[in-house]
């Protein structure tokens, strides 16, 4: 701010100082009008002058008597020894006087027309001179690192939920910057730099910012972005600066937010000479773990592109803790969501424990947009609190998008669809591995025109061939529900084939699975973008072929006999669904009880 309000006190001056001169200038080449002889002639006779002057003999200048204290005249280049212009001026009893010309100065004449030549070259010596960091043109070569004041270090370590072991990490960090001679006594040292890696929306910057708030030390954030320029150099010149800073306030802790843009890997791809991104990550390296020592600066980075950076960077001296955040399991994500739901009011009948479970996958920032969400719906139908069913309608607006209500389906279409969503919880409950059905609706969301949810009542970190080969029958129930009834195939079990294909395609190739093939791993990864590399012959590709094709035609056959065995269930659950529209876990038990 300091620097805008110099620059604009220069710039208001060296106008100001530009309009005075050229006015100056003005007024003196403008003090008279030339009019031919006659008419100066005329205007003597009719003793309009109050005075006349000779300049130099070559022309009369007439002031005329209304000047009123201005120079007001009229000049004549006509001949001085005309007799009839003394005659009257005698007449009139003027008498003349001589005066040298007063022309403006020619240096000052010449220093107004380069005076803003004077000023663009003024602004470019201010723009080329050296920052503090060195290197840079004027103000590009400076770090734009901000520095956190401890009034914005609102965030602590009870704001952050859902990832326990990361916090203990960096509380650890958090106690170096505290106390470090407990540590240096017994011959430790404090680490240079903590590399959290992980999904986007997980907490990374909410756990810098809690280590700034708990840290109570300078705190100073930046960008991997904002190091790279299209100037070679800048980068640099800021790495420089901005660690410059950091020592000068230490012990301090500088954090890096998506540092995979200045840290990919060095001589790769097509722009893999000695370029400016490459200039810049040396410069971080050197400055990380170089001769100086940077005691009392911790830095810490934040990247979910942990696969292209540069080992280098990696290697312990630099980054010496490399911690991983992955979204939250079912206990993390009912922290997150108690945290998130502090400052709201809920009802009685809200289950946070439910919620969480129905959440599965969802990331910390995704479960506060669940609760914006949530809190949106209830205050869009006017209530106090927000219930268990402004969850229902978040949660699933999230997953699926918003209730399509427009979108007019034919009632064959939502005969079909009922039948379709009747056949996946038929088949879903009648297995032992499928979770729990959740809500079965026609209810058209985003792209799909029913859905059947399952609810999980733990998370699972691993699959085995028997719940893999449930959940296959489980997808395959509704397509074969519309064959047993609607006589006919619909392109509404197209998502369920591919989710099916796929899951038996890891089965085979991936996960060992498969008696013929045996626990082998046969998967294809593709190296490049133009090369595919050959892992196995044609005979084996085609029996992975046979394997997958095995696979889903048996569960196929195994979800048939079970819909076949229910199809008076089939049709009252379908019946149900047309006229509510949605169901949820109670009554698809009771209609399977019945």
């Amino acid at each position: 701010m300091n620097s805008f309000l110099k620059w604009l006190v220069i710039i208001v001056g060296f106008s100001i100082l530009f309009n005075t001169l050229n006015s100056i200038n003005k007024n003196i080449n403008s003090t008279t009008k030339q009019v031919a002889l006659p008419e100066f002639i005329s205007a003597v006779e009719k003793n309009e002058f109050k005075e006349v002057v000779f300049v130099d003999n070559y022309s009369i200048v007439g002031v005329l008597k209304t000047s009123q204290g201005r120079i007001v005249s009229l000049e004549t280049a006509g001949d001085t020894s005309n007799p009839k212009i003394f005659e009257l001026l005698e007449k009139n009893k003027i008498i003349p006087t001589y005066v040298k010309p007063a022309k403006p100065s020619m240096l000052l004449s010449l220093f107004i027309s380069l005076l803003p030549l004077f000023l663009l070259i003024g602004f470019f010596v201010l723009l080329m001179k050296k920052s503090p960091g060195g290197g840079g043109i004027g103000m590009f070569g400076q770090s734009k690192a901000r520095q956190i004041t401890k009034y914005l270090m609102n965030v602590t370590f009870k704001d952050v939920a859902g990832c326990e072991e990361v916090k203990e990490e960096l509380e650890e960090v958090v106690d170096f910057l505290k106390t470090p001679n407990k540590f240096k006594k017994l011959g430790g040292r404090v680490p240079k730099g903590v590399l959290m890696q992980g999904p986007p929306g997980t907490g990374k910057t909410l756990l810098a910012r809690a280590v700034a708030g708990e840290a109570n030390v300078p705190f100073f954030f930046v960008s991997g972005s904002e190091f790279v320029e299209m100037f070679v150099g800048v980068g640099a010149s800021r790495v420089r600066d901005l660690f410059e800073q950091a020592k000068r306030n230490a012990p301090c802790v500088i954090f890096i937010d998506e540092i995979d843009a200045v840290g990919k890997q060095r001589g790769i791809g097509l722009n893999s000479g000695h370029d400016e991104r490459e200039q810049t990550l040396n410069q971080l390296l050197v400055e990380m773990d170089g001769f100086q020592s940077n005691s009392g600066i911790i830095v810490i980075a934040a990247t979910n592109r942990s696969d292209v950076l540069d080992k280098a960077l990696l290697r312990p001296g630099r980054f010496d803790r490399i911690v991983t955040v992955e979204n939250p399991d079912v206990k993390g994500r009912e922290a997150i969501l108690k945290v998130h739901t502090r400052k709201t009011t809920l009802a009685d009948s809200v289950d946070l424990k439910t919620v969480a479970r129905g959440t599965t996958g969802f990331s910390g920032a995704e479960l506060e947009n669940l609760v914006n969400e949530a809190a949106i719906s209830a205050a869009r139908k006017n209530k106090t609190e927000i219930g268990m069913d402004d969850f229902e309608y978040a949660r699933d607006k999230l997953l699926m998008g918003p209730e399509k209500k427009s979108k007019v389906m034919s009632e064959s279409e939502r005969r079909t669809t009922a039948y379709h969503e009747a056949g996946h919880a038929i088949v879903g409950k009648s297995l032992k591995n499928v979770d729990p059905i959740h809500k079965v609706t026609i209810v058209p969301r985003g792209k799909a025109l029913g859905v059947t949810q399952t609810l999980p009542e733990e998370d699972r970190v691993s699959m085995t061939a028997e719940r893999a080969n449930d959940f296959i029958s489980f997808l395959m129930g509704g397509r074969i529900a519309e064959e047993l009834v609607i006589k006919q195939v619909t392109t509404g079990a197209s998502n369920d084939i591919e989710r099916a294909t796929e899951l038996a395609k890891r089965m085979v190739t991936e996960w060992g699975m498969s008696a013929k093939l045996g626990p082998l791993n046969y998967s294809i990864k593709q190296m490049s973008y133009t090369e595919t590399p050959k892992t196995h012959s044609e005979k084996t590709s085609e029996t992975i072929d046979e394997e997958v094709k095995r696979i889903v035609e048996s569960n196929y056959e195994r979800a048939k006999a079970i819909l076949v065995e229910k199809k008076n269930i089939l049709h009252e659950m379908a019946k149900v669904l047309l006229e509510k529209e949605t169901i949820d876990a109670e009554e698809v038990n009771r209609l399977l009880q019945s």
